[in-house]
């Protein structure tokens, strides 16, 4: 699986899927403008290439910016409070802890020279100028290039129009045959229609057609799909039929915005009946989507599921849909402008509540099949698969968070989904939507109690253990009172994982073996539960009860190793490394702890990871090489800061850091330590996890 974009140095700038026509003059402006401000905002009418012209100014200006271009699409965002979690998601950063999300953020960019291209920020406007704000003051070395229907309105912003294309007639001196609209309809109608070309016998007619088009990118990208049935000329005579009828033939009384709905409306009356309403019924999909979803969301009386697939292909055919194949297979979307029109349709049918409902079934559905098979074999799967279902996902959870009606469904989601928080880098944004879910159903119930005990989950990776208890205890109380015996253990397990974090090892033990017996008995095989096994066996580790504490890690590699299981593989692999090491067996312990690195690879699992570096930069001091522990512990610790809270905020974890400090420091020298931590905390995360397997030398991994 790829590498999260948060690990890597060069950015996450999608490809250019079409060539770029045209606009030099504009690119140039933007280009220059990006040199002198530290905003540039791209503003325009919906469809005319706002979106496309911020990409290739990214492409061409990349190789400027040593810490990569990122690029963050807020265009399926609705919730203005998440924007920030938008942003540190399409960075990468799987801020784990409970501190401010723009901290976070502001502190991963603080130490980089990056360009940051924010996509379709006109609908959470005010979120936005807040977020960029914020970045820009604290951030001195990032630049931002945004795309808005109007400007940010923040200091030292400068805003450039994207207008439409030039049209045949806005030069005197210009050939049609090179006129930028021209170019672009001839490009996109010779991938519909290969023998196409513009020639003299056409060349009139084009040029109108681009001028009744007003040279918007889009409306005349849609026109070009009707070569495949239609002559150019019965296109103009079809399209200038519908303008007389909007603006009684006035050509001065058609404004642009009409003219972008006219060639959108008259690419929706060429589709058949069944492709408008499956158009309408795609609309609720914020984001890509596969076809499995779309035949369950979209499939009624009137609209068969063995239909759908029919209908897709029609829709891709017309440049309606987009498509693109994906390693899990083909997926679609619709592109903002067409997805708001078909939006406008829904509404207009009166089917919005359905279809949302469908589709919020449909990703209810989706997390709790992740939930019952995350244990298993195809867990990397569920990793990669709920991380490009995301969009979709919070799509649903605003539908039941909004709606009180849906306010237990949309625990049944949140709770259903711990696996997506806990492991796949989402715990912050897990938490705030837990918060808001609970505090909107406060009643006790068996799915408050397992969203309770989700959140205390989730609290403990952020190391809020005082919050982790205060859930857990809510929870214990709470399924006391609705008979929910599995929540009872559950709670008890979270109260055990919190005080283990607290360092009181005797009250750790105690509960955490009430989970462990509750797991053994057979009665509910809770993935939950699973993660008390390791726990515990780190607990016993260090009360010295190693003999226990490595026979229960045994079972659970076994157990792991009989379901396919990784993520929690590499915990307990981590953990028997650390026994090792205290018994002396230090290259064992030093292959275990990679081998956990090695697995954590396939997750965004940041922690877990710098948990196993820590015992690498350890285990280098006792091989006698202090530097490459050194180097290691400013990997680390830098990773640690960016990403979470330092050592969980633990003394549990906090004791052996600062030992390890100590010994380095005391062979070393201060000032050599210091020299040799901070190359270390200047590699990214991937030549980090790179340097402590062994698979590069620290000359190797360049600096920031």
């Amino acid at each position: 699986m790829a590498t999260p974009a948060g690990w890597r140095r060069e950015g996450n700038l999608p490809a250019e899927l079409t060539s770029f026509v045209g606009r030099d003059r504009l690119l140039a402006t933007i280009r220059q403008r990006l040199h002198s401000s530290r905003l540039v905002t791209v503003t325009g009418i919906g469809g005319v290439g706002k979106s496309r012209t911020a990409l290739r100014v990214a492409h061409q200006v990349g190789s400027q910016f040593p810490d990569g271009v990122w690029y963050v699409d807020l265009s399926r965002l609705q919730d203005p409070t998440m924007v920030q979690h938008a942003v540190s998601a399409a960075l990468g950063i799987a801020d784990q802890s409970a501190r401010p999300e723009a901290e976070a953020l502001t502190e991963w960019l603080s130490r980089r020279e990056a360009l940051l291209v924010i996509d379709s920020c006109e609908h959470l406007r005010g979120a936005c100028a807040e977020l960029v704000d914020q970045l820009l003051r604290s951030a001195e070395r990032v630049r931002v290039l945004a795309t808005s229907r109007q400007s940010l309105g923040v200091q030292g912003e400068q805003s450039i129009p994207v207008t439409p294309l030039l049209v045949p007639g806005d030069d005197d001196l210009e050939s049609p045959f090179v006129n930028e609209s021209v170019q672009l309809f001839a490009e996109r109608a010779s991938a519909v229609a290969p023998s196409f070309s513009v020639d003299e016998d056409n060349i009139t007619a084009v040029s109108e057609l681009c001028r009744r088009l007003d040279g918007i990118p889009l409306a005349i990208e849609l026109a070009s799909v009707r070569l495949r049935a239609l002559s150019v000329e019965q296109i103009l005579a079809l399209l200038t039929d519908r303008f007389s009828l909007l603006a009684g033939a006035s050509r001065t009384a058609l404004p642009r915005h009409q003219t972008l709905r006219a060639a959108i409306g008259w690419s929706h009356e060429l589709c058949e009946p069944a492709e408008r309403l499956l158009w309408a019924r795609l609309s609720i999909f914020a984001g890509d989507f596969e076809l499995e979803a779309a035949r369950y969301v979209c499939a009624s009386e009137n609209l068969p599921a063995e239909s759908v697939m029919e209908l897709i292909t029609g829709l891709v055919e017309k440049s309606i849909l987009l498509s693109g194949n994906e390693r899990a297979g083909v997926r679609y979307r619709l592109i903002d402008t067409l997805r708001g029109y078909g939006k406008e349709w829904l509404d207009k049918l009166e089917e919005t509540d359905w279809v949302r409902r469908r589709h919020r079934d449909y990703y209810l559905q989706l997390a709790e099949r992740g939930e019952h098979a995350w244990s298993g074999p195809r867990q990397v799967y569920w990793f990669g698969r709920m991380r490009q279902e995301h969009d979709n996902i919070r799509a649903a959870l605003d539908y039941c968070l909004h709606d009180p009606r849906e306010a237990r469904t949309g625990l049944e989601l949140l709770s259903s989904l711990w696996f997506m928080w806990v492991a796949c880098g989402f715990a912050r944004e897990g938490r705030l939507y837990l918060e808001r879910a609970l505090h909107n159903c406060p009643q006790p119930s068996k799915e408050r109690c397992k969203a309770l005990w989700v959140l205390a989950y989730v609290r403990s990776a952020q190391g809020d253990t005082e919050g982790a208890l205060d859930a857990a205890e809510k929870c214990a109380t709470d399924a006391v009172r609705v008979g929910d015996s599995i929540a009872v253990i559950l709670a008890t397990k979270m109260q055990g994982t919190a005080a283990f974090l607290q360092g009181d090892l005797h009250k750790a033990t105690a509960l955490l073996g009430v989970a462990i017996e509750f797991h053994r008995s057979g009665r509910e095989l809770n993935p939950g539960l699973l993660p008390a096994i390791v726990e515990l066996a780190v607990v016993l580790t260090q009360q010295d009860e190693l003999t226990e504490a490595e026979s229960l890690l045994r079972d659970c590699r076994r157990l792991c190793a009989e379901r396919g299981e990784l993520w929690l593989r590499s915990y307990a692999v981590w953990a028997t490394a650390d026994i090792e090491r205290v018994t002396g067996r230090t290259d064992d312990a030093v292959l275990s702890a990679q081998e956990s690195l090695r697995i954590k690879r396939h997750f965004h699992d940041v922690l877990g990871a710098v948990l196993a570096m820590e015992t690498l930069s350890q285990l280098a001091v006792d091989k006698g090489d202090p530097a490459r522990a050194a180097r290691i512990l400013g990997a680390a610790q830098a990773n640690w800061q960016l990403f979470g809270l330092p050592q969980f905020g633990s003394p549990f974890f906090g004791t052996e850091h600062e030992q390890c400090v100590k010994e380095c420091k005391r062979v070393l020298g201060e000032e050599s330590y210091v020299s040799v931590y901070q190359q270390g905390s200047q590699m990214s995360f991937e030549e980090a996890v790179s340097y402590a397997m062994g698979e590069i030398d620290p000359s190797e991994a360049p600096v920031a």
